[in-house]
């Protein structure tokens, strides 16, 4: 009997995702224009957390090309003396 009330549950849960899935699409016209009417539409300014992140992750590609740099260099100076 325990195995009906699983099918049954998991039907029913599917069965409501799919009809908030069809809601969210027939009403995406609409909420698309009152986010354009409130200027909800437009992107808000990144949060302190996503500024610090950004800029973490631009020193960590500075570093990285640098130490690339570094490298090529060591390689040449070494081909240089192995081949002198």
């Amino acid at each position: 009997m325990n195995r009906y009330f699983e099918d049954a549950r998991y039907y029913a849960k599917r069965a409501g995702e799919t009809t908030m899935r069809g809601v969210r699409e027939e009403l995406a016209p609409v909420t698309e224009r009152i986010e354009r009417l409130t200027g909800e539409d437009e992107d808000p300014e990144p949060t302190r957390g996503e500024a610090v992140r950004a800029k973490a992750e631009k020193a960590v590609m500075r570093a990285r090309a640098e130490a690339r740099r570094a490298v090529a260099e060591g390689r040449e100076k070494l081909a240089a003396v192995r081949s002198a």
